[in-house]
């Protein structure tokens, strides 16, 4: 079985709790059990990693490096998390950024991204739909099993 990587960053593994009226209800939990759900007729399983710390992140990308393709929610990191760029930029499947909230339509500083020029797509402000259709994607361009 063939594994994709999802990757989520700071202050992610609180969703549901945190800012609902900007980051919805779902948890973490729920947004992991409909990726399953939706890849396992691929034959892939969901390898979830969500940690508060870049360097953590920048571990779990590279002991991935055999995984058909990721989604990767950078959270604040996108901002400023250049060690994570140069995680993403040495990995070796496509990976789709994805955001729940629409980041051009907030404050100003979430308008740039380190990260985002690196990705095969970026898909926002679609909440926890978003992480299915970056899995959809994938699974329509990755040749892998």
């Amino acid at each position: 079985m063939s594994n994709l990587l999802l990757l989520n960053g700071p202050n992610l593994g609180i969703l549901g709790r945190r800012q609902p009226e900007i980051y919805g209800t779902a948890t973490l939990r729920d947004i992991e059990e409909a990726m399953a759900a939706r890849v396992a007729a691929r034959g892939w399983k969901i390898v979830s990693v969500q940690r508060e710390s870049e360097g953590e992140l920048i571990h779990a990308i590279q002991d991935n490096y055999d995984s058909v393709g990721a989604v990767v929610n950078p959270g604040a990191l996108m901002v400023a998390g250049w060690s994570l760029r140069d995680a993403l930029a040495n990995y070796p499947r496509p990976w789709i950024e994805v955001h729940l909230s629409n980041v051009w339509a907030r404050e100003s500083f979430r308008h740039e991204s380190v990260i985002s020029p690196l990705a095969a797509g970026i898909i926002a402000g679609l909440g926890p739909l978003g992480y299915e259709l970056a899995a959809d994607a994938l699974m329509k361009t990755v040749t892998a099993p």
